[in-house]
């Protein structure tokens, strides 16, 4: 191994591996562009083959799935020139065309590419999902997965063990997972012995005092808390027959609605449903609630998507007579809670108004990760673009680029 003092920078190899990454984007469109060629020449009949997806997986070692997804985008690129521009430039992953691709058109291409520009790869494909639910073709997916509902009992006597595999539409798996998280931490709060066992083993012993739960008629546990309450997010313009986002299909969220006890909260452009001031520290129900809407319920430190032991963290602690409510509320997983209470890190307002995360050195960590223009040295180039830094390497001519930038070191020296 290198010697700390011949070891680059941090900074540098974030550097390079976001360049490279760059040029791998723009030389992946080059790629679906030359497959939407390929397939529109039929170029696939001449090795015998059924269709293009077909040729690519066998002539490119792709898996099927694979193949015929690179297809579908190569084809639905064809009409989106903002974003194929935007991917060229090496400012898209594919991961993002991937998902814009699915419900982007002529009409909402513009709004979309400017979201996607400044939010990850994640985020994205959870907002195309939600447009997708948001339309009423969405029924035609709700039907599929409910059709292939099933439950798989299948016996092992030889390690005397069962296994059951059980395949649910989501919206009755989330209301199973909410039953277990509750029969496990019943349980744990009868049995605390229990703390130091596995994970998995409690969502199985969870899963058994349920059944013998219902086998034994107990219906004490009527009453629930928001713990394990399913929040649903539905545009009502949605709702309402037009356009908007779901978080599931769209007729799926009427049925819920129809038959299921629901919290209606109204949120103003900010997402600041309430505001309870400083009259207690501890956060009420309805503040809970409006808190994790506003938030997901979901970690809000960049980069993590832990739904699971999430803290109402005060950013302004209330000893320091800082208040209860959402400005001063945000939702932080165990970790992240205890890196702003003890490692070190800040959560500061920004230029806008809007909360960040600052490292124990002072440099933000950036809400979707560092685009390629973050890159640039204002400094340097205050006149300068993008196009103008960072040079994207002509039709095929990634590899040599890459073989310029990147200098492998010498394996390291063994001694036996």
């Amino acid at each position: 191994m290198k010697p700390a003092a011949d070891l680059a920078p941090i900074e540098d190899l974030d550097r390079n591996i976001l360049t490279l990454c760059s040029h791998i984007n723009a030389a992946t469109y080059e790629l679906l562009v030359l497959i939407r060629e390929f397939d529109e020449r039929a170029g696939w009949l001449k090795w015998g083959l059924k269709n293009c997806a077909e040729w690519l997986a066998w002539r490119c070692d792709l898996s099927m799935t694979t193949a015929l997804e690179k297809v579908r985008v190569a084809h639905a690129l064809k009409t989106l020139p903002g974003i194929s521009g935007a991917f060229a430039a090496g400012e898209l992953s594919y991961s993002k065309v991937r998902a814009l691709t699915r419900v982007a058109s002529r009409r909402n291409e513009d709004e979309l590419l400017v979201f996607a520009l400044r939010a990850t790869a994640t985020h994205v494909a959870e907002r195309c999902r939600e447009l997708r639910c948001g339309s009423e073709d969405s029924i035609d997916s709700a039907a599929r997965a409910y059709a292939m509902r099933s439950l798989r009992v299948r016996r092992d006597p030889h390690r005397h063990s069962m296994t059951i595999t059980v395949e649910l539409p989501l919206d009755t798996g989330e209301l199973i997972e909410k039953a277990l998280d509750k029969a496990r931490d019943d349980e744990l709060q009868a049995i605390p012995d229990l703390a130091g066992t596995s994970w998995s083993a409690r969502q199985a012993d969870a899963f058994v005092n349920m059944a013998q739960g219902y086998l034994s008629g107990d219906n004490n546990n009527a009453h629930s808390n928001d713990n394990y309450l399913v929040t649903v997010h539905v545009d009502q313009s949605a709702l309402a027959g037009g356009e908007g986002r779901s978080a599931l299909p769209i007729e799926l969220v009427k049925r819920l609605c129809c038959d299921g006890h629901a919290v209606v909260i109204t949120e103003d452009d900010k997402g600041e449903p309430l505001s309870i001031g400083r009259k207690s520290r501890i956060v009420p129900l309805a503040l809970q609630r409006a808190l994790r809407a506003r938030d997901n319920n979901c970690c809000t430190f960049p980069g993590c998507h832990n739904q699971r032991f999430l803290h109402n963290h005060h950013v302004k602690h209330w000893s320091d007579s800082g208040e209860t409510n959402l400005d001063n509320l945000l939702l932080l997983c165990t970790r992240h809670h205890t890196l702003v209470h003890e490692g070190g890190f800040r959560i500061e307002k920004d230029f806008q108004d809007r909360w960040s995360f600052l490292r124990p050195d002072g440099i933000a960590v950036p809400q979707f990760g560092y685009s390629s223009k973050d890159m640039i040295d204002e400094d340097f180039y205050p006149k300068g673009t993008w196009s103008e830094v960072v040079e994207i390497p002509p039709a095929g001519g990634l590899l040599c680029r890459v073989e310029n930038k990147v200098s492998e070191p010498p394996p390291p020296a063994y001694l036996h």
